[in-house]
């Protein structure tokens, strides 16, 4: 039990840098002398020091002594290898840890149980396993992007109390709250990349940031087959990295990269192809109607999250239907009711109280 009190602390830990990790995962670390917490960090953003290294630097001097007789507890298998940073698992037996307790194994194949190595052959006692399912989820991202090569989907709709996802003109129709809004804002500081189609793209004009939340802005994807959006739209301003999908040409237009694919059925596996070469872990997808559809028949998401507003229509575009979905978790933003759906084909399950 004291175990994993300590390994929930990391967890605890890791999620105050959520945002600002990838594509390195989110890892906190508590370092614990007879039951007294002694040292604890966190990492904090990619290219800085990973969390063991925070925490073992947290230690005061007068308990540098006890680091010897100490169990280090960290969510993340201690990395085995020289990146931005030095390794961490060698860092560990330089300081003599006694013993180190793991909730998951890294699936990046440069640690992928090597970090562990490293600590047994210094001669640190290794327990691992604590708690996993809680660290999978926490770093689910980097778990599918490592294990299935393609970055964590997340479907995102709103939707009327009678089920429909838009007006039947496409004209733009606020179905949710100020407060479901800005929560939307958040998870875009969350993720890699947001997508819509190209419907969405030219009605709605949106400009896919995060305006009313702080922090990084996602890589904005739009879908435009024949290159026929506005010019003048919000998607080719400067305000964001920003990809067009396209079937003519690649290069720049305006603010946004061009980017040169053949539409059809291979779509979407070979645009999570390019995101994955270009280190996205994870994709938003806001809309519409038809690309969300798209991505729910050929099984390619992971996580919808749904919201039903108290706005209504008398008629319009119908809903998404999820296929091969699983309840995992509902709650009510003032007034809105937000369902979330897991994937039931996918390695990641949600698990109580735990953070979206």
């Amino acid at each position: 039990m004291q175990d994993e009190l300590f390994i929930k602390r990391c967890i605890e830990l890791a999620e105050l840098a959520k945002g600002h990790t990838a594509p390195n995962p989110m890892v906190g670390a508590v370092l614990v002398h007879e039951g007294r917490i002694i040292g604890e960090g966190w990492h904090k953003e990619y290219g800085q020091a990973h969390a063991e290294v925070n925490c073992l630097e947290s230690v005061k001097e007068e308990d540098r002594q006890f680091i010897p007789d100490s169990t280090m507890y960290v969510n993340l298998e201690p990395c085995a290898h020289h990146g931005k940073t030095p390794p961490c698992a060698a860092r560990l037996v330089a300081e003599k840890v006694k013993r180190v307790v793991i909730a998951n194994i890294d699936p990046f194949k440069q640690v992928a149980g090597r970090g562990i190595a490293i600590l047994e052959q210094g001669g640190v006692e290794v327990e691992t396993g604590i708690l996993e399912q809680e660290g999978a989820w926490l770093n689910r991202r980097f778990f599918c992007f490592y294990t299935k090569k393609r970055p964590y989907i997340i479907l995102k709709w709103a939707q009327t109390p009678e089920g429909f996802f838009a007006p039947e003109d496409k004209s733009r129709f606020q179905v949710t709250n100020a407060d479901s809004q800005q929560l939307v804002h958040k998870w875009r500081t969350e993720e890699a990349a947001i997508m819509v189609g190209y419907n969405t793209a030219l009605n709605d004009n949106p400009q896919l940031t995060a305006r009313l939340w702080k922090g990084k802005q996602p890589l904005r994807i739009a879908l435009d087959r024949q290159l026929s959006l506005p010019r003048a739209h919000k998607i080719f301003d400067d305000s964001a990295e920003t990809w067009v999908i396209n079937e003519h040409r690649a290069g720049k237009l305006g603010g946004a990269k061009l980017v040169e694919m053949q539409f059809g059925k291979n779509l979407l596996p070979m645009l999570m192809t390019e995101l994955y070469e270009k280190n996205k872990l994870s994709l938003i997808v806001e809309g519409g109607a038809a690309l969300l559809n798209s991505f729910i028949e050929v099984g390619l998401w992971d996580e919808a999250r749904v919201f039903t507003g108290t706005n209504m229509l008398e008629n319009g575009i119908a809903a998404p239907l999820l296929t091969d979905a699983v309840p995992a978790y509902e709650t009510n933003i003032s007034g809105d009711t937000l369902t979330v759906h897991m994937n039931k084909n996918n390695q990641f399950v949600y698990v109580n109280n735990m953070d979206l």
